[in-house]
Formats: structure tokens, C-alpha cells, sequence
């Protein structure tokens, strides 16, 4: 019995030669939605952790009913017709000052996920103003138990309810303006101790200024360290907002104030974040 020969019939598809695929690169998503995807992890991050709050808030509510408690008689109708509109400005900006996530900054430096973060196709501007974007966030929450406090004292906006946002919002902008320096110092050092000593270093702006009296009661040295105080020109505005009304030469000196703090301290945390990219220091 023979068997018959096998034939292998080759076809065209399997003669057909194998191109290789490049290799996988992942592609940019794009400026904006990288800023989205930073602050979206780092609200997150900010809603589990509700007891970070509680500091900024007890500060400035501490430091309102102390004043108030202890000043209002003495200080009423000598320069400050209301010493509890007086001195909202005040704890508003005290509780929204320093209110960052510069120290979830610092320990992503630590724990080595900044640096994954550098590896990853992110634009590095991103990396930055999308923990500055939460912080947005947290001042608009922060500031709504703030005035609620002054509207529970009887505190009333002669500006009404668009002088209530543009209060918040100058408020909001000073704070973003000085949360450079704090970032600045997280990206420099990477130490969580120093980012947290770093804020100490807004108490002389809160108490060399006209937190207690206007200026025009102050003199000597103190009047002269108010003059070039930047606080001096966000407390007028936001004083004016509540007292006084619609003041453009007051409000304008405020913005240009926060301006300049904000170019200061924005530009130490770019050359900050430049420093620590092109380093790829841990």
C-alpha cells in the first residue's frame, strides 16, 4: 500500500513579508487636561484629609472673637466707626493665606511620585498650576465659614451681593500670589518641616500693617513699614468693599499689590520647578 506525497501549497498571505511596529510612545493629552488630571488627583487628596482644614479656619475665628472681644470698645468710633467689619478683612485673609497643597507637593517628592510624574509625557507648567487650581478651590470653600462668621455678627457689604464676590476674589488673589513662595520653598528643599516654617514668615505682612488700626493712627516706623506692606492695600479694598462702596483708586492700589507679590513669588517657584526638572534631584 503506498501513500500518497503531501504538498505544502504556499499562499500569497503567508509569503507576504511582516512589516516590525514602531515601538509604543505614549502621546501628550494636551495642556489643559493635564492641569485637570494634576488638580483633580490633588482634590482628592484634599477632600480625604477634612482635618487640614480646621487649623485655618480656628486661626482666624480665634483671632476675630480676641479682637473684637478685647477691641471693639476701645477702638469703636476712634478712626473705626465698625470694628467687626474692621477686622473681617482680616480673618478672612489670615484664613485663606497658606491654605496650599505645597506640603502633598513635597512629600509626592519624597515618596519618588514626583519624579514617575517627570518620566510621564506631562507638560511640566501643568505639574504646578494644577495643585495651584486646587488651591483656588480651597479658598472658595474656606471662605464661605469666614463669612458666615461676619454675617452672624452683624456685619453687612454696603456693595451688596457683587461686593461678596469681588471680597472672596480679592482675597482668593492674594492668596494665590503668596502661595508661590511656599511652593518656591517645596520644590528647593523637598523637607516638609521647612515648607510648614515657611508660612511663618506671613505673620510680619498680618501685624505690621493696619490689622488692629488704619493707618492714620499709626506712626514712627510702624506707619513708614505700612506703607510698603502689601497687606495694607488688600485690607483698604476689601475694607472699602463692606464700608465704604465702590472705591477704583483703592481697589486698583490692592490689585497692584497682589500683582507684585505674585510676580515675585510665581517666578521663584518656576525657577524653583526648573531648578529641581533639569537637576532630577529626589
Amino acid at each position: 500500500m503506498t501513500t500518497a506525497p503531501i504538498t505544502t501549497v504556499s499562499t500569497p498571505h503567508a509569503l507576504r513579508p511582516v512589516t516590525p511596529r514602531p515601538p509604543a510612545v505614549a502621546r501628550r493629552a494636551g495642556f489643559l487636561r493635564d492641569v485637570m488630571s494634576v488638580a483633580g488627583r490633588s482634590l482628592r487628596q484634599a477632600r480625604r484629609q477634612p482635618a487640614e482644614f480646621l487649623g485655618p479656619l480656628f486661626i482666624p475665628v480665634f483671632f476675630f472673637a480676641v479682637f473684637v472681644g478685647s477691641l471693639e470698645d476701645l477702638l469703636g468710633g476712634n478712626g473705626v466707626d465698625d470694628f467687626r467689619a474692621f477686622q473681617l478683612p482680616v480673618a478672612i485673609v489670615v484664613a485663606t493665606t497658606g491654605l496650599t497643597r505645597a506640603t502633598a507637593l513635597v512629600n509626592d517628592i519624597t515618596t519618588g511620585y514626583f519624579d514617575r510624574l517627570l518620566m510621564a509625557p506631562v507638560n511640566r507648567l501643568a505639574l504646578l498650576l494644577g495643585l495651584m487650581l486646587t488651591d483656588l478651590m480651597m479658598v472658595i470653600g474656606m471662605s464661605v465659614p469666614v463669612l458666615v462668621l461676619g454675617f452672624a455678627v452683624g456685619v453687612e457689604f454696603t456693595t451688596g451681593v457683587l461686593g461678596v464676590l469681588a471680597f472672596v476674589g480679592i482675597a482668593a488673589a492674594w492668596a494665590l500670589g503668596y502661595v508661590g513662595w511656599l511652593y518656591a520653598v517645596a520644590l528647593r528643599t523637598g523637607n516638609p518641616t521647612i515648607t510648614s516654617q515657611a508660612f511663618l514668615m506671613f505673620f510680619p505682612f498680618v501685624f505690621l500693617t493696619t490689622t488692629i488700626v488704619p493707618q492714620e493712627q499709626m506712626t514712627g516706623w510702624l506707619s513708614a513699614v505700612a506703607d510698603v506692606n502689601p497687606l495694607t492695600y488688600v485690607f483698604a479694598a476689601l475694607r472699602s468693599l463692606v464700608t465704604d462702596g465702590w472705591d477704583g483708586p483703592t481697589l486698583l492700589r490692592a490689585f497692584v499689590a497682589i500683582g507684585v507679590v505674585a510676580v515675585l513669588t510665581h517666578t521663584m517657584a518656576l525657577r524653583a520647578l526648573r531648578g529641581r526638572v533639569s537637576s532630577g534631584r529626589v
